[in-house]
């Protein structure tokens, strides 16, 4: 799948869309009168309109600065084109493709709740006249009892000249919140996020979301977020505290979409939160995800991993380099704003920095002509951008893991095809790298990169980007109708250039 950043040009999707899941239908719920609470009414679907609206693909990307609305998020020229085929450029840094097809999806309705119950007529039988009367009297010779009685307490009471009053507790239990609730969660990990505004030297800017990684005054984000003021821009980060501070660009990787920021005049008593594993997380596991959608900081919403390595690629708009990923997808609520913050385990780790989501493209949550989250919410996995981050710290420039192939953007293969030209016509395999010295050639299919299954070229670059340079991997690839497996070292290469 592919994503975009507000309305800008998408790359392919790298993978066949996943395979729906029906759904219970939704029962209609009616307003209750006179609550007074405000509401935006749901336009009305005009005649003739198609049953499934459109979807597309948005980087969870920078919200708006907070109450301006429709300064961004416009619907791209190119939507619901069908992209052209065409040679790509080396698998270690291909440009993003034309505009992707629109996705799909509808809905249904639900019904009202059931009659309601009645109670059915008591059958006459004999003797019934007798068996409510003795009731009956059982009754009242039980409430004679219990009011004597009570006259009788009351009577001593007030002849003793004291009374005991008894009232009601004063809350329904403790407050205290355990650390593996929700909550608790969220309590501790609040105060080691930041809302981050960025403005470029136009004056445009948004607001996204960072989060403390070391105590030295690192914030890690996403490209997308701070992209606008790495030349000459204004960049500032807001704790829940309401503490602003001054910060300026360390180092961002494009094809990553990771950045890392500092805090200028950093304070002394930063909490980097705790990173976890992101190789260890299965699909089911809840999701804590904390940012600013919409401009609206220090939200905290829940969810679970819903699919991994799941391949994403995404644009930052400005028509040159693309991001890749193997994401973590997650149904907790995402939306603009939320990009580079962090997607927490139940335990309060770090596993994930949200990054983008599949969005339909009517927007309009606010009247903003942006869209809002569907729950289809991807994060780039922490164990990749740890690394990224602390290569942007140590240099200040990425380092990519790659292979010294050029391949097809094209989804009309299966696999990742080696094209006949590299980019401005160099050679498809590099000389002296890694594919060459493995023996591949152009026209080659890649359909496997380890256990992963490679269904296209961003496919590929995605995996080939969560590992290191360095690693040893194995390689499927087919060529003559006939499969073949080899092992290469992955080389590098410095830069986004």
């Amino acid at each position: 799948m592919s994503t975009e950043n507000e309305g800008t040009a998408v790359p392919p999707a790298p993978s066949a869309p996943p395979v729906p899941v029906e759904s219970p239908a939704a029962s209609p719920q009616a307003a209750a009168p006179g609550s007074g609470a405000p509401t935006t009414p749901l336009p009305a679907v005009p005649p003739g309109a198609p049953a499934t609206p459109e979807q597309e693909l948005v980087h969870a990307g920078q919200a708006p600065a907070y109450a301006s609305t429709g300064s961004q998020g416009q619907t791209p020229a190119g939507a619901g084109h069908t992209p052209a085929a065409g040679p790509a450029p080396e698998s270690g840094w291909p440009p993003p493709p034309p505009p992707t097809p629109s996705y799909a999806d509808g809905g249904g309705a639900g019904s009202g709740w059931g009659s309601t119950y009645q109670q059915p007529a008591p059958k006459p039988g004999k003797g019934r006249g007798g068996m409510l009367a003795a009731i009956l009297v059982a009754a009242l010779v039980a409430g004679g009892l219990g009011g004597g009685l009570g006259y009788t307490l009351a009577k001593n009471n007030d002849e003793s000249g004291s009374s005991t009053t008894v009232s009601a507790s004063d809350s329904g239990g403790s407050l205290k919140r355990d650390p593996g609730t929700v909550a608790g969660v969220a309590a501790k990990a609040l105060p080691s996020t930041v809302t981050i505004q960025a403005e470029s030297t136009s004056g445009e800017g948004g607001t996204g979301t960072g989060f403390v990684f070391d105590t030295e005054g690192h914030i890690v984000t996403n490209n997308h977020v701070v992209a606008g003021a790495v030349d000459g821009g204004k960049l500032s980060a807001t704790f829940p505290s309401g503490k602003k501070y001054d910060a300026e660009v360390v180092g961002h990787a494009q094809g990553y979409d990771v950045a890392v920021i500092k805090l200028k005049n950093a304070p002394s008593d930063l909490k980097p939160l705790t990173l976890g594993d992101s190789d260890k997380v299965a699909v089911g596991d809840s999701t804590i995800a904390i940012g600013a959608p919409f401009g609206l900081s220090n939200t905290v919403t829940t969810g679970i991993i819903s699919a991994k390595n799941r391949p994403v690629a995404s644009s930052d708009g400005s028509g040159s380099n693309a991001s890749y990923m193997s994401a973590l997808q997650t149904d907790a609520s995402i939306n603009p704003g939320n990009s580079g913050g962090p997607l927490l385990d139940a335990k309060g780790n770090v596993i994930g920095i949200n990054s983008a989501i599949q969005s339909t493209s009517n927007g309009g949550l606010g009247g903003t002509s942006q869209s809002g989250s569907i729950g289809l919410g991807f994060a780039i996995p922490i164990n990749q951008a740890e690394y990224v981050a602390q290569q942007l710290i140590e240099t200040g420039k990425p380092v990519y893991a790659k292979i010294g192939a050029s391949v097809s953007l094209d989804e009309s293969v299966s696999g990742a095809k080696i094209t006949e030209q590299g980019a401005s016509g160099s050679d498809a395999v590099e000389p002296g790298g890694p594919a060459d010295k493995a023996g591949l050639k152009p026209g080659d299919v890649i359909t496997k990169l380890d256990d992963r299954v490679i269904d296209s070229g961003p496919t590929l670059i995605g995996e080939i980007w969560t590992h290191k340079p360095g690693d040893k991997v194995t390689i499927t690839y087919e060529r003559g109708g006939k499969e073949h497996t080899i092992e290469l070292t992955l080389a590098s290469r410095e830069g986004d250039g």
